[in-house]
Formats: structure tokens, C-alpha cells, sequence
């Protein structure tokens, strides 16, 4: 791939097709009333959609002295879920697989974080925001590179894989991966069957996770937000944090759940042509083990259970967990 600089616009060039596409190289004016500061070694562009939105995309680059072996490390693309953005990568795991010589791009889908929002009531739907994902992939990656989604994040990237095949058409459309990995994911049923569950053998829970989340609660509990999102160990003032930046990252739900959940399941892949990692968290508050054993069953894998952690993995106290788990696999997808 190679980049041109012209004026305030950075322009990537995929070789294969040698189609650009301009990517803002100066930040656009916030849109998110509390800010995330960027770490050293990262940077926020704005990926250009064929719509004329641009969605935010906060990059770090591997280390050069982890990537000079014989098999170049694949690049890492990161789809948070609803109530987060970009942001929630670039905390810790940006740095940590950097650091281990791997590309990494973490995207806020529309009507999140820094990015534009569309003219509708909701963000999109599991296909435009799949096909936002494959755009920005067409055109900046040159090499397959990993997906990894979180929560509803991982239902979008279920429904790329989904698109993944022989089909030329599709080819064009959704450009190949080298893998995928699911963290604390939505199974392909959605989130009816967990809410059932709840409803029915826990139903305080239920409880919680509805008004937590359908009714926003953790916008202005500190407790419920903690207990929703993260461990009971992780401090206040980290929690408040987190809270404030979520706030302000949904400005416009990430989905009609209705219509979302009519489209569902997504379809079946027979013979898929990646690895799928499938990760869930022993304390997850949201998607509970038989949701995790449900979207493992669908790809014919074993699920991975990360113990002490919650729904939140890559933010959460002991996210070195999750990730050492998903590096060990990447590394092993390498010999």
C-alpha cells in the first residue's frame, strides 16, 4: 500500500485495485464532549465511506524490531460494540499488540466516538456496518488481516465471515481475512435467547441488564456501571472514567434491535475459510455461557473462558488476560 501526502489529506493506495481514498490526516472538530487522549505512537485519522461519512480510525503500527521475520505479522482490525468506540482499543491492547509487532486499526463505527453520523435514527445496521468494516479494509490493508470485535462488534464481524466465500461478487465486497476473534460476543441468534435466560433463572439480573443498558442506567450509576461493564475490584474514579467517555461515544444507537433481531440468525458458513478465535469472559454480565458455547458451536471451535474478567475485557482490571489469550493464538495461526 502506498500513502501519498497532499495538503490536510493523507491518501492510501490499494495496489491491488489502485483505487485511493482520502483519509483526514488533521482531527476533525470533537464531537465527543469528553475527550480520549491518544498514547504515544498512536494517531486518529477519518477513513472516508463511499457515502461521504467518515468514520474514526485510531492507529498504532507494530514495532519494527518485532516484525522483521520471515512471515509478516497480520495487521489487526478492531469493531468495538454499543456504548463504545475506537477508544476502548487504544487504552490497552493497541499498545500491547504493537508492541508485538502487529498494524493495528481501531474503527468507530458511524454515529460513534469521533465519527460522522448518519441521516437516520439509528448508526446503520449489521450489514451496512459490515460493509463500512470491508471498506475500510479494500482500502487500506494490504495483506488479510485480523478482525476483532467485542460484544455486538463480534455480531458484525459474524455476518462478514458470513459474506466470505467463492462467490466473486462477494470477494470484491468483503476482502479477505487471515482470522477472526470474537470477544464476549453476541452469539448469531442475537441477544433474545441470553435476555430469556435471564428473564427466566435470573431474574434480578434481567432486571439490571435492561435498565442498565435498554434504558441507559449506566449512563448515571457508578455501581451499575461497574457491575454491567467491569470487575467489582476496578477503582471508582477508572469506572467514572470509562462512564463519561461511553456517554459520550453513543450519540445515536449502534442498531434498531428490532429489525436487527428480525435479520437474525446470521447465515450459516459451511466450510469457513478462516480461524475463529471465541472468547468469553467468566464474569460477563451480559453474555452468559451458554450464549459463548452458542456462537463456539456455530463455527465448530472450542470456546476459550477467561476466568475472573468481565464483559468489558479490554478495559478491564486484568485485560492482560484476554490478550496474552488472543496473542498465544495469533502466534500459533503463524506456524
Amino acid at each position: 500500500m502506498s500513502v501519498c501526502v497532499s495538503g490536510s489529506y493523507t491518501l492510501f493506495a490499494n495496489r491491488s485495485n489502485l483505487k485511493t481514498v482520502a483519509v483526514l490526516s488533521r482531527e476533525k472538530k470533537n464531537k465527543m464532549g469528553v475527550q480520549y487522549d491518544l498514547k504515544q505512537g498512536q494517531s486518529r485519522n477519518f477513513h472516508e465511506l463511499p457515502s461521504g461519512l467518515s468514520m474514526e480510525v485510531i492507529v498504532q503500527k507494530g514495532e519494527e524490531k518485532k516484525k522483521n521475520g520471515e512471515h509478516p505479522l497480520p495487521p489487526l482490525v478492531f469493531v468495538h460494540g454499543s456504548y463504545h468506540a475506537a477508544w476502548c482499543w487504544a487504552e490497552h491492547w493497541l499498545p500491547f499488540f504493537s508492541s508485538s509487532g502487529h498494524d493495528c486499526y481501531a474503527l468507530s463505527l458511524l454515529g460513534q466516538g469521533e465519527s460522522d453520523e448518519p441521516a437516520d435514527s439509528v448508526a446503520g445496521t449489521l450489514q451496512t456496518h459490515a460493509r463500512d468494516v470491508a471498506d475500510f479494509i479494500c482500502r487500506n490493508i494490504r495483506s488479510p488481516p485480523v478482525l476483532v470485535g467485542h460484544s455486538f462488534g463480534g455480531l458484525i464481524i459474524q455476518y462478514y465471515t458470513s459474506n466470505l466465500g467463492s462467490d466473486k461478487l462477494k470477494e470484491d465486497l468483503y476482502p479477505k481475512l487471515k482470522g477472526a476473534v470474537l470477544v464476549c460476543s453476541v452469539p448469531p441468534s442475537g441477544n433474545s435467547g441470553v435476555v430469556w435466560r435471564y428473564i427466566f433463572s435470573k431474574p434480578i439480573a434481567a432486571f439490571k441488564v435492561t435498565r442498565s443498558l435498554a434504558a441507559k442506567a449506566f449512563q448515571t450509576s457508578l455501581p451499575l456501571c461497574r457491575e454491567t461493564f467491569f470487575s467489582a475490584t476496578m477503582e471508582d474514579h477508572v469506572v467514572k472514567r470509562y462512564q463519561e467517555l461511553m456517554k459520550e461515544s453513543s450519540r445515536m444507537p449502534l442498531f434498531d434491535l428490532r429489525k436487527l433481531n428480525a435479520s437474525l440468525p446470521v447465515p450459516s458458513v459451511p466450510n469457513c475459510p478462516l480461524e475463529i478465535l471465541v472468547m468469553g469472559a467468566k464474569d460477563d454480565f451480559i453474555v452468559d455461557e451458554e450464549g459463548l458455547k452458542e456462537t463456539a458451536k456455530f463455527y465448530g471451535v472450542s470456546p476459550v473462558c477467561v476466568e475472573a474478567i468481565a464483559h468489558d475485557m479490554m478495559l478491564d482490571v486484568s485485560w492482560e488476560k484476554g490478550a496474552k489469550v488472543i496473542l498465544s493464538w495469533l502466534n500459533g495461526q503463524e506456524k
